[in-house]
């Protein structure tokens, strides 16, 4: 308790009922000017001043030291003889907590310090307690962002590749996740596509989705061939098994685009199917499969899906990411996201579409 009083009789009449109470220290300012400064020095959670003093009077005291950021929320008592509402009216009007005539009782004066005093060490571990939690917010929205920057620096670059052109679009969720794409020549004809997305969110989802797709990348898949989309998908299964990845498992669509014949071959282990739009189709074309998901169940086979492209084609590939997305109208959920787009050279250039109708 810091007590500001321009009388040491009250200052001593204070001090010899608080002296048996070992919990609260006492402390004594007579001149109200050294009152603020006195208090940083203190660091007080209580404190206890007079209404009536030579140079400032008390209201002015409590003015002033609610405007000062340290001691906006400290707890001020006014001591006063005079008992008349409205000047208790006005001591609460500028910011004063509690209100005793004085001399109090001693029992009164120790319970409404200990009151006031609890409840405002509460208040600043409340405090402090939100600012680490603002902290920790804040640490965590900046690892989103460098995640979100390094997941988008692991997709390739658009770039022309054998008889295609890939472009793609990016949305980092609000959540660390496990989705991952890419894109990369085979051989001189061969391209191959891939998008997959590892069960849950969080730096687990991450880290496997990022070692599934290097497997892809660096061809470091043992007895595979990279052209048949079945057998990458059983290779798959093989090394990612979901008990050594802390039971987390993932979908994947995986397809090759043969620029000399124009076909396309693919796989998908419980992934959403990607979409073929063409002019020589009569409607956009669901390239799905009924391949399970990857790492639940160990020797699964899973066969391969083919057809012919049509000029000017364009294939879309996508996160579920795209289902959660609603139209701005509130209407059915539709696939309004992009994850990957592949189109032939020789059309025309095309920004991706906005959201289909189908």
């Amino acid at each position: 308790m810091l007590l500001v009083d321009d009388q040491p009789i009250i200052g001593e009449a204070v001090r010899r009922m608080l002296a048996d109470e070992a919990a609260i220290e006492f402390h004594y300012c007579q001149h109200p000017a050294e009152a603020i400064e006195t208090a940083a020095a203190v660091g007080p959670t209580v404190v206890l001043l007079d209404l009536v003093m030579p140079e400032i009077d008390g209201l002015e005291l409590v003015r002033r030291f609610r405007a000062d950021e340290r001691f906006r929320e400290l707890p001020i008592i006014v001591l006063s003889t005079k008992e008349e509402p409205a000047v208790k009216a006005d001591a609460f009007t500028v910011g004063a907590n509690d209100y005793i005539v004085k001399l109090p009782d001693r029992l009164e004066l120790i319970a409404r310090t200990r009151y006031h005093s609890r409840g405002y060490v509460a208040l600043q571990e409340r405090n402090e307690a939100f600012a680490a939690l603002e902290a920790s917010r804040q640490k965590l929205a900046d690892d989103l962002e460098t995640a979100a920057v390094y997941v988008r620096s692991l997709i390739p670059a658009p770039q022309d590749l054998a008889g295609m052109q890939a472009d793609w679009r990016f949305i980092p969720s609000a959540d660390l996740g496990g989705d991952a794409f890419g894109y990369h020549a085979l051989d001189d004809t061969c391209t191959a596509v891939y998008l997959l997305d590892v069960c849950g969110h969080g730096v687990g989802a991450a880290l496997l989705s990022v070692s599934a797709l290097n497997a892809l990348r660096s061809g470091s898949l043992a007895q595979t061939d990279f052209h048949d989309p079945g057998s990458v998908l059983e290779a798959l299964n093989r090394a990612f098994p979901m008990e050594q990845q802390n039971d987390m498992f993932f979908t994947i669509w995986y397809g090759v685009f043969d620029a000399a014949s124009r076909e396309l071959r693919w796989a998908g282990g419980g992934h959403p199917a990607a979409v073929l739009i063409g002019e020589g189709l009569e409607k956009p074309r669901m390239l799905e499969s009924d391949g399970p998901l990857i790492g639940v169940v160990e020797g699964l086979t899973y066969g391969s899906e083919r057809l012919v492209v049509p000029p000017a084609a364009r294939l879309f590939v996508y996160s579920d990411g795209a289902f959660e997305i609603g139209r701005p109208d509130g209407s059915d959920v539709a696939i309004c996201g992009v994850s990957g787009v592949a189109r032939d050279p020789g059309s025309r250039p095309r920004k991706p579409p906005g959201p289909p109708d189908w």
